[in-house]
């Protein structure tokens, strides 16, 4: 009997098995780093807002603390968004006439709030609290990054469960004493992960990386 297919035949068949396995990984690559991409995840993207508020001049230059803006930060799971008469404790009095502020202005006059742009936005699945993360001593640094040297407002992490999973396994490397929390500037010392260890123990620290910590 005469042979069906050429001899060939296989090595055109391993070459197009593996070749396809080649394919399959490289595309599974693709889309792992289009999914850690500034594209999909927005980090650095800096958001226009209806009032171009500078962080850098209010929380740096001026030194505000966060605080004073995000009055429920220590006590609620949302840090909150300044009501317009937060801004008009001051600008009813300096930069009066100023044209950039007319949003504020007529939000005041009016009684509509302003409709910021969230910055740092998570899924509906994804549960965070900053109450509890501000107790346990983690600064606002830490997630925002330097918002003391930003005009405008941009996300500084990634937000993927990734990034929170190294903080929650590992939360003696992230843990700042209670009144640096708001220091923008704190950098951990050398032998940050020894006092931060010191600090789980008086904060009450657990590490936290089963399912419902977050997804509630």
């Amino acid at each position: 009997m005469s042979q069906v297919f050429h001899r060939s035949t296989n090595t055109i068949s391993r070459v197009t098995i593996f070749g396809a396995l080649v394919v399959v990984a490289t595309a599974g690559y693709v889309l792992m780093l289009i999914n850690r991409s500034a594209y999909v995840t927005q980090e650095g993207v800096a958001r226009e807002q209806p009032v171009q508020f500078s962080h850098r001049h209010h929380a740096g230059e001026l030194g505000i603390d966060c605080r004073y803006c995000h009055t429920s930060v220590e006590r609620s799971a949302v840090a909150s968004v300044p009501p317009t008469q937060t801004c008009m404790n001051c600008h009813s009095q300096i930069w009066v006439d100023s044209p950039t502020l007319e949003p504020v202005r007529a939000s005041y006059r009016t009684g509509r709030s302003l409709e910021w742009i969230k910055v740092n936005d998570l899924p509906d699945f994804v549960y965070f609290n900053h109450s509890i993360h501000v107790d346990k001593g983690v600064g606002c640094a830490t997630c925002h990054g330097r918002l003391d040297k930003m005009n405008l407002t941009w996300q500084h992490v990634s937000l993927q469960m990734e990034w929170c999973l190294q903080c929650h396994r590992n939360p003696e490397r992230y843990v700042r004493p209670r009144e640096e929390i708001y220091n923008m500037a704190w950098q951990p010392p050398a032998d940050q992960e020894a006092r931060g260890g010191e600090l789980l123990k008086a904060y009450n620290v657990r590490t936290r990386v089963d399912c419902v910590a977050c997804h509630r």
